[in-house]
This record gives C-alpha cells, sequence and structure tokens, in this order.
C-alpha cells in the first residue's frame, strides 16, 4: 500500500466570505496540486475541502498522513468524528462536507497531525498561498 502525504489549507476571504483551499498530495519525489474555490464558504469549510478533494484524487487506496494547521479538521479525523457519527451528527456543523470525508476516507488509512500555521513549514507555506489565490479568484468571480 502506497504511503501518500496530503498537506492542506484552506483560506476564506471575511468568514463567511470567497474561501479556496490549496492541497499538495506526495508519493516519494511526485506531487500533485489539489486546488478550488467557492463563492461563499468559511474557513473551516476550506479547511476540509482541501483534504476531502485531496483524498478524492487518489485513485487506489493508500496510507494518507493528512499534515494540516487546521485543528478542526486534525481532532476531528483523530477523534471528535466517531462520537459524530454516533450521535447522528447532532449540533455539528458540515455535516455535508463530514458526511463526503467518510465517504471519501473509507478506502483509505487515515492519520491526521496537525502543524502550527504561518511557522516555516514549508508545504503548509505553500498550501497556503494556493488557498489563498483561490479565494481571491472566488472574490473576482464575485
Amino acid at each position: 500500500m502506497k504511503h501518500i502525504s496530503l498537506f492542506s489549507d484552506g483560506s476564506a476571504l471575511g468568514n463567511p466570505g470567497p474561501g479556496g483551499f490549496g492541497t499538495i498530495l506526495r508519493y516519494g519525489d511526485v506531487e500533485r496540486i489539489v486546488r478550488g474555490h467557492e463563492a461563499h464558504t468559511t474557513n473551516n469549510r476550506m479547511e476540509l475541502r482541501g483534504v476531502i478533494e485531496g483524498l478524492r484524487a487518489l485513485k487506489e487506496p493508500c496510507m494518507v498522513s493528512i499534515i494540516s494547521d487546521s485543528s478542526y479538521v486534525v481532532n476531528a479525523i483523530n477523534g471528535w468524528l466517531e462520537n459524530w457519527v454516533k450521535k447522528n451528527f447532532k449540533n455539528v456543523k458540515n455535516v455535508d462536507l463530514w458526511q463526503a470525508y467518510l465517504e471519501v476516507s473509507k478506502p483509505h488509512h487515515v492519520k491526521a497531525t496537525w502543524v502550527r500555521g504561518h511557522d516555516g513549514h514549508e508545504e503548509n507555506e505553500r498550501c497556503d498561498v494556493i488557498a489563498k489565490e483561490e479565494a481571491t479568484k472566488a472574490k473576482l468571480l464575485g
């Protein structure tokens, strides 16, 4: 089973507002960038969309290390999500995206790791730039 590193970040210009995400998938020396935007969204939704779209881009079951500066995403993946499912997502925000995450993560072995944002982590900084570019694109498209 391949081991993939998935680095991701999200951005929203206003919360809510135009937003974007940037994701880097890495297998050995090979990288693929996944990016996207929405006209009206939140930072947390874009953080999660980046992870979802990165997982969706994988063509076979993999061991996936998710590296994110979003404690919301990391804590949910590593712990909260199990209880949210048991409680049928009662009082949970972004249910649509968490259900999409559960679906796209099924074939994979996923572990999430938190990194401090804007702290010189090379891939996190790159994802941040991509996410902000996408959010700006969403704003310009209006």
